[in-house]
């Protein structure tokens, strides 16, 4: 009973901090921990999660069946069961809508360029999960896509999603995502990001054992070697330098047209790459 009073005290101020970081407005949102082999901890539905309280969160069973509270679970329960049940490990789930992070994934973009060490260290890369309506069984569908390769998601025109050996291990990751995307979004408004070689992804990518960090799956080439395999993609160049300069960054047109415009040395550059390639 200590444990469970624990788990709902963590899971009000993992709530509160959602919310006063405004990765959450009104009563968006949900949060789950693992309560033992058979139950669920979860936040209920139509609560802000910025003014919970301990009494508030419901009782699970991991097919989604309320055993005690008097609320209902969130509506979104489903996509937690089904990162449960493919990650037996993963004890926490995190759901909200940090707006830079929403911002990329209503673009479309998924934040999987190497870009920051520290993310490549510890999320890899963050993939989008295909649009798919809330609520219902297309959502955890879509999110079952990515869940055994990766921590954290964006969800197409939805937010993100991640997940965690604790409860606030899942909150640090929305945080990582959160900070992530700020920087990528603002790298590009100055000109374009530059990228960490895929040779230096390699040496980070070894790091993670010193450091003690866990992770579903390694960074693997870019398309996957084979269907069935479980890596994370990152967008990292080929490169005898550490850093490589974004070639297309910076080159939308500023009228908003979407028109990618290059001086004739960066198109000649690009075609030779492209030749190079075809060999």
């Amino acid at each position: 009973m200590q444990r469970e009073e624990k788990l709902r005290a963590d899971i009000v101020e993992v709530g509160r901090r959602l919310y006063a970081r405004g990765y959450t407005a009104s009563n968006d949102g949900n949060i789950s921990v693992r309560l033992d082999a058979g139950r669920l901890l979860m936040t209920p539905t139509n609560v802000c999660k910025g003014f919970m309280q301990p009494e508030m969160m419901c009782i699970t069973d991991l097919e989604g069946k309320k055993l005690a509270g008097d609320r209902s679970p969130s509506s979104e329960i489903q996509m937690h069961l089904e990162v449960y049940r493919q990650r037996p490990e993963i004890q926490a789930v995190v759901h909200a809508h940090p707006p830079v992070a929403t911002a990329f994934a209503v673009a479309g973009i998924p934040l999987d360029r190497a870009v920051l060490a520290e993310v490549v260290t510890t999320l890899g890369s963050v993939p989008i999960a295909e649009y798919a309506t809330p609520s219902t069984k297309e959502l955890p569908a879509a999110v079952g896509k990515y869940v055994k390769a990766h921590d954290g998601m964006l969800l197409a025109n939805h937010g993100a999603l991640t997940l965690g050996a604790d409860l606030f291990a899942a909150y640090y990751k929305m945080e990582t995502i959160e900070h992530f995307a700020n920087i990528s979004f603002v790298a590009r408004m100055l000109g374009g990001e530059r990228l960490l070689s895929r040779e230096e992804v390699v040496r980070l990518q070894g790091l993670r054992g010193r450091y003690g960090i866990a992770s579903p799956a390694p960074i693997c080439a870019d398309p996957p070697a084979s269907a069935g395999e479980a890596c994370q993609v990152v967008q990292a160049p080929e490169s005898s330098e550490r850093l490589v300069a974004d070639r297309l960054a910076g080159r939308v047109a500023p009228g908003g047209d979407g028109e990618i415009r290059l001086t004739y040395r960066e198109l000649t550059a690009l075609i030779e790459d492209a030749v190079r390639n075809l060999k």
